[in-house]
């Protein structure tokens, strides 16, 4: 008989990178596979590129906004027509379980499957858990955990502390195939730039406006986001990019130190490589604040140097990225000491064990 799973979650990279790492795994074992999204969702993009071979179902999305806005009148009713597309799915699918990543085009799928009776496994990468997984939460057979200390406001009968899933593919990197393809040389630290899949208006205007002083320095990859990168400024020792596909993993290689925002899944991606971390996380006025803790626990750990938001500007940025690099060879000791992170295979298995012993 056909293994069938769900998986769910969008809205940003964030909410899919954990399904795409463990997908593979499934196909591997020959799982008939479903993805519920968003119609426009940045999920959508991301899984008919990767994985072609998996249907994608698209369903009604309401956003729970936490500001006024004429839109949260019609968002309920998109939840509840949310509710009775992915209804309509899993009653065609039949699902043995759903694997959900967070976002709001999730809340649905697990609502229905909680009317369904579907086990439903919920992963949630922050400090804190999203507005969104928080309403799912109270519906999941199990609630897997990034870090250990999210563990103690959940129910001690859901929860379980496994740390990140990492992308197979983020050990494969090549650091002289990431140089190569930027015009690099060995002669200076690499430095690798990036703000989350939308980019960082602040972080970038920061590195382009101080760019000549950094080039004395580092060598500059900086990936900007869509519609942010500025051509003109492109030379030797700085390549800027939109966004990075196939080459992410030998410049993630190539990197000697990173500066970038504090989304959960990037920051235990550089800490499995062994990347010395800047840490500029989202402020709370653009934000709920998770990135803000994600940075606080890493800082705390020895894994990183943080600067707030409100507090960047060209003096404070130079001498802390300084500091970072003349002492990387601590940082790099104390992330030896930790592995908080499962492979694709090994978050395969567990799921597999936890969720058969729920059914």
């Amino acid at each position: 008989m056909t293994k069938k799973i769900v998986f769910t979650g969008g809205g940003s990279a964030g909410h899919v990178s954990v399904n795409a790492a463990i997908i593979p795994e499934f196909l591997e074992h020959d799982w008939d596979i479903t993805y519920i999204g968003s119609k426009k969702g940045i999920e959508k993009n991301i899984i008919e590129k990767e994985f072609p071979e998996i249907r994608y179902e698209t369903i009604s999305v309401g956003k729970f906004r936490r500001y006024l806005s004429a839109e949260n009148l019609k968002d309920p009713f998109r939840v509840i027509k949310g509710i009775f597309d992915a209804r309509k799915i899993l009653k065609k699918t039949k699902p043995d379980f759903i694997f959900s990543k967070g976002g709001f085009v999730s809340v649905p799928v697990v609502l229905a499957g909680r009317m369904l009776k579907i086990p439903i496994a919920i992963h949630e990468s922050d400090y804190t858990p999203g507005l969104a997984n928080k309403i799912a939460m109270p519906l999941a057979s199990k609630i897997f955990t990034t870090f250990q200390e999210t563990e103690k406001d959940l129910p001690k009968e859901k929860a379980m502390y496994l740390g990140a899933v990492l992308r197979d593919g983020i050990f494969s990197g090549n650091a002289s195939s990431g140089k190569a393809f930027c015009g690099f040389t060995n002669n200076k630290p690499v430095l690798l730039v990036m703000g989350g899949s939308l980019g960082a208006v602040k972080i970038n205007k920061l590195i382009t406006e101080n760019l000549e002083a950094l080039l004395n320095d580092y060598q500059i990859i900086h990936i900007c986001g869509k519609g942010n990168v500025q051509a003109e400024l492109k030379q030797r020792g700085y390549t800027p990019f939109e966004y990075v596909h196939e080459e992410l993993f030998d410049l993630l290689a190539a990197a000697d130190v990173v500066v970038s925002r504090a989304g959960s899944n990037s920051i235990f991606e550089f800490l499995g490589l062994q990347k010395p971390m800047l840490l500029i996380p989202l402020s709370a006025n653009a934000s709920r604040g998770d990135q803000i803790l994600n940075a606080s626990s890493f800082e705390k750990q020895g894994f990183c140097k943080v600067i707030q938001e409100e507090d960047l500007n060209d003096q404070i940025f130079n001498s802390t990225l300084a500091d970072l690099v003349n002492k990387s060879d601590e940082y790099q000791a104390k992330m030896r000491q930790k592995r908080p992170f499962k492979t694709a295979a090994e978050m395969y298995e567990l799921l597999i064990d936890v969720m058969t012993a729920k059914k």
